[in-house]
């Protein structure tokens, strides 16, 4: 089997701690559809889809050398993309620092000749809490203050629908 034979589905994210995980799944009790798994929530930076085991050297480096420190998010509502039924928690508002950081990981990304063809420009920073999901019915949440600390870069199983941390990043 050659290296690029396993091309495995990655995408940057931030990771919760465990106190914002919480706060998150809570959230998800009023909501109706498929709730995703507490040890899943995240806030995706930038979806890689399938990349080549070779690609992997490079990922690592820009997950490493990201200019970023940690950020305060502020989720205060949660929110629905009806062409693809997720409901989410919503920011208050998108930090400046989340957004620098999403440039400068898509501009990393593209110097390396390794951007998504299909990212778009748009980015709405989020945290899916339910797939084949109506809009919620209430928008009466806590907010979650969240400390956004931990950088990481996920494969996603397809097969069994788990994710695993190949590199991770304290941001300080």
């Amino acid at each position: 089997m050659s290296p690029d034979t396993h091309c495995p589905r990655l995408f940057y994210a931030l990771w919760p701690d465990a106190a914002t995980r919480a706060a998150l799944a809570a959230w998800q009790a009023p909501l109706q559809g498929k709730p995703v798994r507490a040890e899943k929530l995240h806030l995706t930076l930038a979806f890689l889809g399938q990349r080549p085991a070779s690609d992997m050297p490079a990922l690592q480096e820009l997950l490493a050398h990201l200019p970023a420190r940690a950020m305060p998010l502020v989720f205060d509502h949660a929110s629905h993309f009806p062409q693809l039924a997720l409901a989410w928690a919503a920011l208050a508002q998108a930090s400046p620092a989340l957004l620098d950081l999403r440039a400068a990981c898509m501009h990393g990304l593209a110097e390396q000749g390794l951007a998504p063809r299909f990212e778009r420009d748009r980015f709405t920073p989020h945290v899916t809490l339910a797939r084949q999901a109506p809009p919620p019915a209430s928008q009466d949440f806590a907010p979650i203050a969240w400390q956004a600390d931990e950088l990481v870069l996920v494969e996603s199983i397809k097969s069994s629908g788990d994710y695993r941390i190949l590199a991770s990043r304290k941001l300080t």
